[in-house]
């Protein structure tokens, strides 16, 4: 036993750092880590790990398409127990009081698609409406409103940007998940809204 014990260690100690990066990445495409090589121990070259944190990247990329695309105070980023919640306010999404989606909003879904179809993670999209009563023919209530918006928008990212069905799941809170006062315009603009939220897992 000793002698494979030296024998293991003697090898580990001729991997290149090349070699050893690739068997690291590999096992953290299994696991749901991204480990990197920051630096090379001086003793014997073996290369020192240090790995990524998953939510961080992915909040930065996301970050990154909201910038580029000047949407800073249309669409805002929270992180919280159940995960990274990217709000969308329905002003870039619906016309008012309807729930088909406009051609301009397709642009930001494609692009915000182009990274959750990449995650393993579960996806949550979810209707939220203001507190000003609707009542037509077609929402008799902002019940569904709320559900008809987060359906359009989920079944367009299924449809249209590829993401597994089986890993999108919808919910309509109507009035009831303010973020923001709705004694206020700006408040109840900031209420009316699609949430796409990225579950947690152990793979982000």
């Amino acid at each position: 036993m000793l002698l494979g014990l030296f024998i293991i260690l003697y090898t580990i100690s001729k991997v290149d750092a090349g070699k050893y990066e690739k068997i690291i990445s590999a096992m953290g495409d299994v696991f749901g880590t991204h480990p990197k090589i920051t630096e090379m121990t001086s003793a014997n070259n073996i290369p020192v790990i240090k790995p990524f944190n998953g939510e961080n990247i992915l909040k930065a990329e996301l970050s990154r398409i909201i910038d580029q695309n000047h949407y800073d105070k249309s669409i805002k980023l929270e992180e919280n127990d159940r995960g990274i919640v990217i709000h969308i306010l329905d002003e870039i999404l619906f016309p008012s009081g309807s729930a088909n989606l406009n051609a301009g909003s397709l642009v930001i879904l494609n692009k915000i698609a182009s990274i959750l179809k990449k995650l393993p993670n579960d996806i949550r999209v979810e209707g939220h409406t203001d507190n000003v009563p609707i009542h037509t023919e077609a929402f008799p209530s902002n019940w569904h409103l709320s559900i008809a918006r987060a359906l359009n928008t989920a079944y367009y990212l299924i449809n249209s940007e590829g993401l597994m069905p089986d890993k999108v799941s919808i919910v309509g809170y109507s009035e009831y998940k303010p973020i923001d006062s709705n004694n206020t315009p700006e408040g109840r603009a900031n209420n009316r809204r699609v949430d796409i939220v990225i579950l947690k897992s152990k793979n982000l």
